[in-house]
């Protein structure tokens, strides 16, 4: 018996972290993945995070709410923690692209216009969720009929 393959869901941590707080909300990660397995029939989610020690029951949590969490090690510099997680989420949806009907994309970074472009083509892209309305790379514009905005989420999916 062969079984049906769902939909994955590769999302940018940072990039969906930083957009809803920009609009003074935090996320419910659990409602989220519960929203993202019945809005997006996502049955894998892959979450790229920077790997910081002190995170650990933030990883923990994550992982018990049904994400995949893909570390990228993080730089340390004097003002600020770096861990731009672009190369392996696009890495990684190509990896996993024989195993999902579709994917979707969480992200408002314009560095993923190749990876949603090919995606398309293949006729593999179900959704571009994107953080902030108010912020996201013109590039996205070209796929407009795949996007779906947060902004409007925070009764359904803030804590």
């Amino acid at each position: 018996m062969v079984s049906k393959k769902g939909n994955y869901v590769f999302i940018d941590s940072q990039n969906l972290n930083l957009g809803v707080r920009g609009q003074g909300w935090k996320l419910d990660w659990s409602k989220f993945r519960q929203y993202l397995r019945n809005k997006y029939d996502v049955s894998e989610a892959f979450l790229f995070i920077g790997y910081i020690k002190e995170n650990q029951n933030l990883y923990n949590f994550l992982k018990k709410s049904d994400y995949d969490l893909i570390f990228k090690p993080t730089v340390v510099s004097k003002h600020e923690i770096k861990g731009n997680v672009d190369a392996e989420l696009v890495l990684h949806s190509m990896i996993e692209f024989p195993n999902y009907k579709k994917a979707v994309i969480i992200t408002g970074d314009g560095d993923f216009h190749c990876l949603i472009e090919y995606l398309d083509k293949k006729n593999k892209l179900e959704k571009i969720i994107i953080p902030n309305q108010k912020k996201y790379s013109q590039l996205l514009l070209k796929f407009k009929s795949y996007m779906d905005f947060m902004n409007n989420r925070r009764g359904k999916l803030g804590r």
